[in-house]
């Protein structure tokens, strides 16, 4: 992996189509909330499908943790647009046609298929968390589908984290 980006840092830029027709910027998006940016593998991935859906169930719990959500991948709109039907995402901001270049500059792996149903080439899984000023307060990729962060109370740590100012970690 060519870049490592590191907490406390500014991030890189992002702007990416979304489903909802719209163009996401991640500049245009830092306001008074955390940004949890959730990059997946794609359509091929059942991981990936459970994840974001359990991520979707806790969308108020983000909300109320001060944290906007959006989720990317290297799919074409279509497979994205099949991802949200197949897996039926109704709440969940998605974003497609992430560039293998942008990948990489946030220092997510990158794999090539082994199989028929995967795309050629697609990144791995990422989980970013972004301070209102635009640096990196949290991070966790892998090279597996299967090596994932446990979500299921990430809204109420990131909310006893903003309310008792906790620091920035490894950031040295």
């Amino acid at each position: 992996m060519n870049n490592q980006i590191i907490p406390g840092r500014k991030t890189p830029s992002l702007t990416i189509n979304t489903l909802n027709n719209n163009e996401w910027s991640l500049e245009n998006n830092l306001n008074d909330k955390m940004t949890m940016i959730v990059f997946y593998r794609g359509l091929h991935c059942p991981i990936c499908s459970d994840f974001l859906k359990l991520i979707e169930s806790q969308l108020e719990d983000y909300e109320e943790a001060n944290t906007n959500v959006i989720v990317v991948s290297m799919d074409s709109k279509q497979k994205a647009l099949k991802s949200k039907e197949q897996w039926t995402l109704s709440k969940l901001n998605i974003a497609y046609e992430l560039s293998e270049e942008k990948a990489r500059e946030w220092g997510l792996y990158i794999s090539k298929a082994i199989k028929e149903a995967e795309s050629d080439i697609f990144c791995e899984p990422g989980l970013f968390i972004i301070k209102p000023d635009g640096t990196l307060y949290m991070v966790s990729t892998s090279n597996m589908p299967f090596a994932r962060p446990d979500i299921s109370s990430l809204p109420s740590k990131l909310t006893f984290a903003q309310k008792n100012n906790y620091p920035v970690r490894g950031d040295k």
